[in-house]
């Protein structure tokens, strides 16, 4: 067996593959560090790895808090090519943004502005917004009305019922802290979400893990990104992807080659083959939004809740830059308000 296909089968924070070559890149072979989820990852790099076999990708994939933080750690010494698929707001940190080399990767021309960064560092393929997975069956056992809004969710028949991701270490989590911040201002943004916390039973490490949690009929009710509910619909859990009434916050998903990267040419062929049709099609069936020409919700996707528009539902108002900026002012007064 391959180091690589060993590294397949691990577990815990790795999750995927991962191999490193004392820190020495070897032709044809790249190292990329994502924040995606481990399903859709390992059908990206397998569409990957049919146009281009002779690139091996060594992947690590934590979630989106825990990845920035390795980063970061390895500054000194980085030992990725590539960030892949990682959010905006936590890759604008000034000390991530120096460590990338400006590149257009071929298409980039036709991805939509607010979808690249105007010096180059980097460009987004897919992005994410904030939905409510919801249990029919508990619903039903325990007679609990159906939440349509942000505002449902303080009603207090609801204690106890309701997982949401840790913002300390979900790019998702983060997304609902910052962007109920920006729509409701801080103030009153603060008190909804210290109203939501009586009814939040627990505070997950994981964007996707509730939505999987109240699948399994665990809670009622599990804030996620939405396109984990229209997973769990499509795989036949009695669940209702809610999108808040409100409009939802959303974040993009970004990916960047590194000044260090030790095989540039390869990984600019990895980045260039991001914003391929081959890989937009798979966008469409994995991801709740793209901003790549081609990429387009499948029947299934669009029955199980996505709305085929999906501009319609999204705070018009995320700011990015004000994301990224107060990053560690808002951790730490969650961190204060909310640990446990």
């Amino acid at each position: 067996m391959t180091i690589r296909n060993a590294a397949w089968k691990l577990c815990g924070a790795l999750a995927l593959a991962l191999a490193f070559a004392g820190g020495t890149a070897r032709a044809g072979e790249i190292t990329v560090y994502t924040a995606l989820e481990e399903d859709d990852v390992r059908v990206y790099l397998a569409e990957f790895a049919k146009a281009k076999p002779d690139i091996k990708v060594n992947l690590l994939r934590l979630s989106t808090g825990d990845l920035v933080a390795r980063i970061l750690a390895e500054k000194a010494n980085p030992r990725e090519d590539v960030i892949w698929g990682t959010a905006v707001t936590q890759l604008s940190d000034p000390r991530i943004l120096e460590m990338a080399e400006p590149y257009k990767p071929a298409g980039i021309d036709a991805v939509k502005t607010a979808f690249k960064d105007p010096q180059n560092r980097w460009f987004a393929t897919t992005g994410y917004f904030a939905g409510f997975c919801v249990t029919t069956e508990v619903l039903a056992k325990k007679n609990l009305p159906m939440p349509s809004s942000w505002q449902d969710l303080l009603n207090p028949v609801y204690k106890g019922q309701i997982v949401m991701p840790n913002a300390a270490s979900s790019g998702t989590g983060y997304l609902m802290i910052v962007s109920l911040l920006q729509m409701k201002g801080e103030e009153k943004g603060w008190q909804f979400l210290q109203d939501l916390d009586k009814n939040i039973a627990q505070y997950i490490k994981s964007g996707s893990r509730p939505c999987k949690m109240a699948a399994a009929g665990e809670y009622a009710i599990g804030l996620s990104f939405a396109f984990s509910g229209v997973k769990q619909i499509m795989e036949g859990y009695p669940v209702k992807l809610v999108i808040p009434s409100e409009v939802a916050g959303y974040e993009i998903e970004v990916s960047m080659l590194m000044k260090t990267a030790k095989n540039k040419a390869d990984a600019k062929q990895f980045l260039d083959w991001l914003l391929t049709l081959d890989a937009a099609k798979l966008y469409g069936e994995r991801s709740e939004m793209s901003s790549v020409p081609g990429a387009k919700a499948t029947p299934a996707v669009l029955k199980a809740g996505l709305p085929a528009d999906v501009s319609t539902v999204l705070y018009k108002g995320m700011d990015f830059n004000a994301s990224a900026k107060n990053k560690d002012a808002i951790l730490a007064e969650r961190k204060k308000r909310f640990e446990r």
